[in-house]
């Protein structure tokens, strides 16, 4: 799951962006909001945790523009503000979730997982199953039968992406947006890399799912 942080104050921001990473989620940030609304408004977020006060461009206005957009993301709203009105206010322009400062971190935790559910996104504790293979998300495991394997981060990445569209075909340059960042300079030669290293270790443990390549379009995860 790809979470993008919306929040100017620096040493919270990377507090947040640390502690999310411990939990095998892929996270970009953005310390002010004009930027924060180009990279909310890329289309490759599974929850955005977004502050009420930023410079440029508050996080109310960045939701309606979110929500103008017709994209139904889910949202966290973060913010120093905590009356009824703030959270009224926050709700009513779309937010999914209304989090007031200071938090608890597993608080916060365990709303990111509840929406991501609700995307259909991977959660600390899930594991996703194809055939006769599973992948823990948490310990970054991929398991058939009694054998299993550790994947690396962006390899565990990429088979959940992979599993949460299996049978259906997605392209180099959509692999990359999801896994590197829509202004990442990772190319298609970054995916096939991947690609070849999960298929080594699909084998390996005899999984009986398979990475397919459809010539000039992309790849697609399917059953042997």
């Amino acid at each position: 799951m790809r979470i993008l942080v919306v929040e100017d104050e620096k040493r919270l921001c990377e507090a947040l962006v640390q502690l999310l990473k411990k939990q095998n989620y892929a996270v970009d940030y953005d310390n002010d909001g004009e930027s924060g609304l180009d990279d909310a408004l890329s289309g490759i977020y599974d929850v955005i945790i977004l502050d009420v006060m930023l410079p440029k461009l508050d996080g109310i206005s960045i939701l309606r523009e979110i929500r103008a957009e017709k994209m139904d993301v889910p949202v966290i709203m973060l913010t120093a503000k905590g009356s009824i009105s703030d959270k009224v206010t926050g709700l009513d322009a779309g937010a999914d979730d209304y989090l007031p400062k200071p938090f608890n971190t597993e608080e916060l935790l365990a709303r990111v997982r509840a929406l991501g559910r609700r995307r259909g996104g991977i959660v600390e504790t899930s594991s996703l199953s194809l055939g006769n293979t599973s992948y823990d998300a948490q310990n970054l495991r991929l398991i058939c039968g009694a054998a299993d394997i550790t994947l690396t981060r962006k390899e565990g990445e990429l088979l959940e992406y992979l599993m949460l569209n299996k049978n259906i075909i997605t392209s180099k340059e959509q692999i990359i947006e999801k896994l590197w960042g829509f202004d990442s300079e990772a190319e298609a030669n970054h995916v096939e890399v991947y690609v070849s290293f999960l298929r080594k270790k699909l084998k390996h443990i005899n999984a009986d799912i398979k990475i397919t390549a459809v010539r000039g379009v992309g790849y697609k995860l399917e059953e042997a």
